[in-house]
């Protein structure tokens, strides 16, 4: 078997094991069935696992096309570009939830020396993804069951009629989950829904394609956030040069870091007795200081300016939540971890530095204006009665 053949062995068996992933996770969405489960009537069956793959296939197929985005357009520009490695993550054999993956990456084998080519591969991968997106998500909107679907997965709701979210969703220890809001969900939700059908904010997880559509904006937005290399890092890159991308992703990063950390130390938290209580209060806001060092890694080279950073941070956090009551989305934190210690909010030098054609500015705006559209600031919300 030649190495090739590994390769391409490797990429296959890497997207079959995502789509098992992709509808494990969708069936217990969608149903609330699980694969290791006691009960019989919460196990999945097989007819519950095929039901799955109508949130795998839609899922894929926007982020399948999103790679190949990238991958035909380095391909284009000849630059060596692997084909897309997928991640699969399923946590049912831990009855944790997930979504079956972690996306998927590509990998570039070349150093790229254009900023247009930069610009190309960054901006092709998200738009094409993000119009299938649009797509499964006109359809999922456009095609909602009866309102008595969600009596399939939820029965006990049938007692309470067309007005169980009154009952349901406020018995004491009730923990619920739901989607954070975002543009292009709020316009579909008002303007083209069947508003007899639409269903309660906290059931849209057992509608697959509503579902799909949902996450592939999440990663669509993640990917767009234009800071540093990601491929909004890549697009900002193209339309502001090297030294504006520069300042930019530095703002944007704190930005990001401020309202992701907000509330996560608390003066209401303060112990007023028990020292053992104040050393573990004294432990928490000391630990969150050296993550927010962490966090700037690649932004700071000194050390010393990085404790500087997190130290002012970590103040203003504390001044605005206190006096304001504001609280952020601690969801953000392992994503700004990601982006400031390990992906860098930097990007790379070109030799060619040639000014992108006015076509490729207006994509790059669009690009950016996507970016507004898919992002939620609180993607997803728990709630506990």
């Amino acid at each position: 078997m030649t190495k090739r053949t590994k390769q391409l062995l490797l990429h296959l068996g890497l997207f079959v094991l995502t789509l098992i992933a992709t509808t494990l996770a969708g069936t217990e969405w969608m149903y609330s069935k699980y694969l290791f489960w006691v009960e019989e009537d919460v196990r999945m069956t097989w007819q519950d696992f095929f039901g799955g793959l109508h949130f795998s296939l839609p899922f894929l197929l926007i982020l399948t096309v999103h790679e190949f985005g990238h991958y035909f357009t380095a391909r284009y520009h000849k630059i060596n570009v692997t084909l897309p490695y997928y991640i699969p993550m399923w946590l049912g054999f831990i009855l944790a939830p997930s979504f079956g993956t972690m996306g998927a990456f590509i990998k570039i084998k070349d150093r790229i020396y254009s900023l247009k080519h930069y610009f190309d591969v960054g901006v092709s991968g998200p738009l094409a993804g993000f119009v299938i997106a649009l797509g499964v998500i006109w359809y999922g909107f456009t095609h909602l069951p009866e309102p008595e679907y969600i009596y399939q997965i939820h029965p006990e709701y049938e007692q309470y009629g067309a007005n169980y979210a009154d009952h349901v969703y406020e018995e004491e220890g009730m923990v619920t989950f739901r989607f954070g809001d975002n543009i292009i969900y709020w316009f579909f939700e008002n303007y083209v829904a069947d508003p007899e059908r639409m269903p309660h904010p906290n059931e849209i997880i057992h509608y697959p394609y509503l579902l799909a559509g949902y996450l592939a904006l999440f990663f669509t937005a993640l990917n767009l956030l234009p800071i540093g290399q990601l491929d909004g890092g890549h697009i900002l890159f193209g339309l502001l040069g090297a030294k504006n991308h520069w300042k930019v992703s530095q703002a944007l990063f704190t930005i990001f870091v401020f309202y992701a950390g907000l509330g996560v130390v608390s003066i209401a938290d303060l112990p007023s007795t028990g020292t053992g209580d104040m050393l573990n209060y004294l432990l928490l806001m000391g630990a969150y200081i050296y993550f927010l060092y962490a966090c700037t890694h690649s932004m700071f080279p000194a050390k010393q300016s990085r404790w500087l950073f997190a130290t002012v941070i970590f103040t203003a956090q504390f001044v605005v939540h206190t006096a304001f009551d504001i609280t952020g989305y601690s969801g953000w934190m392992l994503f700004a971890l990601m982006l400031g210690r390990f992906l860098g909010i930097q990007h790379p030098p070109v030799i060619d530095r040639t000014p992108l054609s006015s076509g490729r500015k207006v994509l790059g705006w669009i690009a950016l204006i996507v970016f507004i559209l898919s992002f939620s600031p609180e993607p997803f919300i728990l709630e506990f009665e």
